[in-house]
């Protein structure tokens, strides 16, 4: 089977602009490993960027983006399942498997293989977290020494929660195997890391040009279509703050704000996270950032076909 090409960063790397090139190259498919790209009608809030599948006239095919509806739970489970069957496809059709994403916690289960996707929901302990604040969330998170604290992702409420539940599902049964999930892909992995300062500025103006080119009208035409605002603020971001304001609950200046602060924070952890899979053997090969994007596409090709043929 063919080793996968991984493109890493956080938000507002230019990891999709990136990879798409080289997909163009080396006849490539791109896998998205975005939890939240998944939902259809959820576009310009995720950054789907769907025009930057067009590399010079050619259109690159890409996977795992707009396979569910807004409103339903995808987890990391069904991630590994879809992503499976995407590669399998991908192999078959003698393409290359390019992997784009910033979900963390997604791409280090296709990456190591663990069975912390599949461990059972607990109902009734869900039901006892949500009637918690979150600081109190974090710190019973925080008073549980498990294996998998180090790895877990805890950047909305909804993963802290589950964070917490596989954390005491494995203090519970110590003598489960860890390693009976399925392989990790053999792959080489590459990221992108601007200096914060850069990373910041690319941040607002993003965030401005979305709040120019429909990011309201998005939000708002979701809740027509019948999504609850509970629904919306539970994607977090720019779903949450967009519906509180739709709401009355923030004024605009406030909305952009507060949003633009905790789009800041995200990016934070998403390369603290990184860093955890880094400490679990994970090799990332760091591209210098102010290489010009031709340079980054060479070197990325030449060591991968270098890593295929030896």
């Amino acid at each position: 089977m063919r080793p996968l090409l991984v493109l890493l960063g956080p938000t507002a790397s230019g990891k999709t602009n990136l990879a798409t090139r080289i997909c163009s190259r080396i006849n490539g498919e791109l896998i998205s490993a975005d939890s939240r790209q998944v939902y259809r009608g959820m576009d310009i809030g995720t950054g789907k960027d769907l025009g930057e599948y067009v590399v010079e006239g050619k259109n690159i095919p890409y996977h795992l983006i707009d396979i569910q509806n807004a409103g339903e739970q995808y987890n990391v489970h069904e991630f590994q399942k879809d992503f499976a069957t995407s590669y399998d496809g991908i192999c078959r059709r003698n393409s290359v498997p390019v992997v784009c994403g910033g979900s963390g916690f997604y791409l280090h289960a296709i990456l190591k293989g663990h069975v912390y996707a599949s461990v059972p929901v607990n109902e009734s302990l869900r039901n006892t977290l949500e009637q918690l604040f979150h600081e109190e969330l974090i710190r019973r998170f925080d008073s549980l020494d498990s294996v998998y604290h180090a790895l877990a992702d805890t950047s909305t409420r909804k993963r802290l929660i589950r964070a917490i539940e596989i954390s005491e599902y494995l203090i519970s049964n110590p003598d489960i195997d860890l390693h009976s999930g399925p392989a990790g892909y053999e792959s080489i992995i590459y990221g992108l890391n601007p200096p914060v300062e850069i990373r910041r500025e690319r941040i607002t103006n993003r965030l401005q040009s979305r709040l120019e080119n429909g990011l309201i009208e998005e939000v708002q035409k979701l809740l027509e279509n019948g999504l609850t605002p509970e629904q919306l603020i539970y994607y977090g971001l720019e779903y949450k703050y967009v519906t509180l304001y739709l709401k009355g609950e923030m004024t605009y200046q406030d909305m952009v704000s507060r949003l633009e602060t905790e789009i800041h924070r995200f990016a934070k952890r998403q390369m603290t996270f990184f860093r955890k899979m880094e400490k679990d053997g994970v090799v990332i090969n760091w591209l210098e950032w102010h290489l010009p994007l031709e340079q980054q596409v060479e070197i990325i090709i030449s060591n991968y076909q270098n890593r295929r043929n030896s």
